[in-house]
Order: C-alpha cells, then structure tokens, then sequence
C-alpha cells in the first residue's frame, strides 16, 4: 500500500518529544505493586526456575518486589532522553520517532525495525554503538511504545513499512539502510520489496526459532539425514509450546488487552516470560538473558503507554489482512544468526545466494539487548563501504 502525500494529513511536523510519566503515574503503579495479588504455589511445582508451564510465580514474586521497592523508573526515563526524540503524525497516527545523528558526514541513514515484545527500549545500548557511521532512526510502529494510542484499525505490517518510508522522507533521507528482527523482519522486507531506488541494503537478525516455522512459512529442507530430522522436530516442538500468546493476540487481543492494561503484574508476566522462552539458554531466568533494569524499563514503557493492548493489535491486523503477493527485490540483503543452528541456512538461504551470511553462538531473539556490540559489528561489516 502506498499513499499520495495529498491524501494524509496536511501536518507534516515533527515535534520535539521528552518522556516525562505523570508522577501520578508511578504512584499509581507502586501502589498496584503493593497490592499485588499472585497466584497460590502449586504442590509439586520445583521453585522459581522451573519455566515448564510459563513463568513460575516464586521468580515472578522476586521480579514484582524488585520493579517496587529498587527499579528507578526516572533514572531510566533520564538515560532514554539521552536520545533525540520526536513525533510526527502519519495517515492520522502518531509515531514516535528516535534520531540520533552521527558527527560523521558520511554517515548512512539507519532505521532500525523491532517487534513484539520489544521497544525502541530494545535499542538503547546499541544505538551508541552505531553513531560513528550511522545516522540512527527508531520508529516504534503503531501500538508501541509512544506511537499510542491507534488512530484505527488496519495498522498492519505494510501500512506501518509504507508510514515508516513516509518518515524517513520528513528527515531528509532519500536513501536508506534498515535492520529488523522479530516483526522487524517483515517491517524491513517490504521496505526493500516496495522502496528498492530508495532502500540501499537490509541487515536482519534472527535466532534458531525460525526453525520453528518449518512447513508453515518455510518449506522442510530436502536430503536431511536422521539426526537433523530429530534436531528440526525438538526446535518445532519447543517452538510449538510458545504459541499461547500468539493465538491471544491473533484472534482475541480485545480480551487479553484488559488484563494487561490493568494488572501491572499481568503485563509483567506476559513480557517476562518470553526473554526465557526465546532468549538464550534454557539455564537462565530472563533477567540473566538480559539486564534486568533494560527489561524492566521495556515492560513499564508497554504498562505506562497501556501498549499490551495496542501492540497486540498488530498481530490480528498481520493475521486478517489481505495477502500481498511476494515481490522480488534486488536489494542486497544481510543476515546476523544469533544462537544459531546449521539448519538455519538450510532452511533460509538454501542456493546460499546470501552473501553476508553471519552465525554466532552467542545471543538470541534480542540481540540489541543480549549481544549489543556483536550486533553492531555485524551491521557495520555489512554496510562498509557501500
């Protein structure tokens, strides 16, 4: 879907943006923390690390006292407006956009691309990282972060990449590089797919759970002996015990929205509990995968924006909307594989006809939290000398 310029609105500033929560805000939210009400322990269940039926409440009682009595909301909120921040008003919705120029002036325009349940949060240690040859853009799509509330329904993958383009032009950049993980992936696709005289390269991070996707979006690799056959069918069946979330919000984000908006500890478990499931080694507690403040800081951005809800529109739109077909692009195209997997290249780059090909044994599904400085190294080696 692309748009004509007289068909959005007239406004096409882009207006300064500090984070500053209501004091009345946090008070709100320690207050639900003191009154939290958790589940009773269940006999038979082997402590706060046992994850096998979703996070367990010893482990979530420990977060929940940490987010009252020590996380520093306005230490955070002072380290986030570090970052250049604006909003700017797209086809009625509001964005919230990060730019943070680089001092080089042969610096390339960079947009990075997340998901769900990431933030622009998601970036705050790699964006630093990248400033010497980048100019950095982060646009939280519609329902996340300060890019809330929705002006509307159909705020899908496309629509978001076309308004995404729309803002690139407001600063100035005719040409571009994008990175994306998670929904980030789609987000950049159709960027390089709808945009390829204007998208000069796409770097995508990505982990063995696309493996997980096997004979639903990508076909089962030929020739595969016995081992690996065994080795793709775990990676499915783990992938599989995941999807709880995934049918919520595909098909009934308007009944899981409520609980989130209202119970801080609702939105705490929902989140939390996917830095185990997808983040790197099955040994560690989420807040061992990543730093504890960073996820915290990402969790109370979807409390304080009641971004539970929103965000999660995005996947019933994703799921609803029409099928675009596929189109071709000659885009170069990079990819960086966190906690990786030899099937991984198997099963996305069979002709291995992707030249920067990435594998690391490090990391997960959030690379920019769980592997900063890997991250940006391979985004630079991708993009130099371009």
């Amino acid at each position: 879907m692309r748009w004509h310029r007289e068909d959005m609105d007239e406004n096409t500033t882009l207006t300064p943006f500090r984070i500053d929560i209501p004091q009345a805000d946090l008070d709100d939210l320690h207050d639900r923390l003191a009154r939290a009400r958790l589940p009773h322990p269940v006999p038979g269940r082997t402590g706060r690390d046992d994850f096998s039926r979703g996070i367990p409440t010893p482990y979530l009682r420990e977060l929940v006292e940490y987010w009252r009595d020590e996380f520093d909301w306005r230490a955070q909120e002072a380290t986030l407006n570090e970052l250049a921040q604006f909003t700017t008003v797209v086809d009625r919705q509001t964005f919230h956009v990060v730019h943070v120029r680089s001092a080089n002036p042969a610096a390339t325009p960079l947009l990075l691309n997340h998901g769900w349940p990431g933030s622009f949060v998601e970036y705050k240690r790699l964006v630093p990282l990248l400033t010497d040859d980048f100019h950095v853009v982060v646009s939280s799509p519609p329902g996340f972060g300060f890019s809330t509330p929705l002006s509307g329904t159909g705020w899908e993958i496309v629509r978001t990449a076309d308004a995404f383009a729309e803002i690139m032009t407001r600063l100035g950049y005719a040409e571009f590089a994008v990175h994306g993980t998670d929904m980030g992936i789609g987000t950049t696709g159709h960027l390089a797919a709808a945009y390829p005289e204007r998208v000069i390269g796409t770097h995508l991070g990505g982990d063995r759970r696309v493996l997980g996707m096997v004979g639903d979006v990508f076909p089962c690799p030929e020739d595969l002996t016995e081992d690996e056959r065994a080795q793709l069918d775990a990676v499915r069946t783990e992938h599989a015990t995941d999807h709880g979330y995934l049918a919520m919000q595909r098909y009934r984000p308007d009944t899981i929205g409520p609980a989130l908006t209202d119970s801080p500890v609702g939105q705490l478990a929902w989140i939390a509990e996917k830095f185990r499931t997808r983040a790197r080694g099955v040994d560690r507690t989420p807040d061992t995968s990543v730093d504890r403040d960073q996820l915290l800081t990402n969790i109370a951005l979807y409390w304080f924006t009641r971004g539970g809800a929103s965000s999660a529109q995005l996947y019933f739109e994703a799921e609803h909307a029409e099928p675009e077909p596929p189109v071709p692009s000659d885009v170069p195209s990079g990819w960086a594989v966190f906690d990786a997997h030899p099937l991984v290249r198997r099963v996305l780059d069979p002709s291995r006809a992707i030249a920067h090909w990435s594998e690391f044994t490090e990391g997960g599904h959030f690379p920019a939290m769980e592997e900063p400085q890997l991250l940006a190294d391979d985004i630079r080696a991708f993009f130099s000398g371009w």
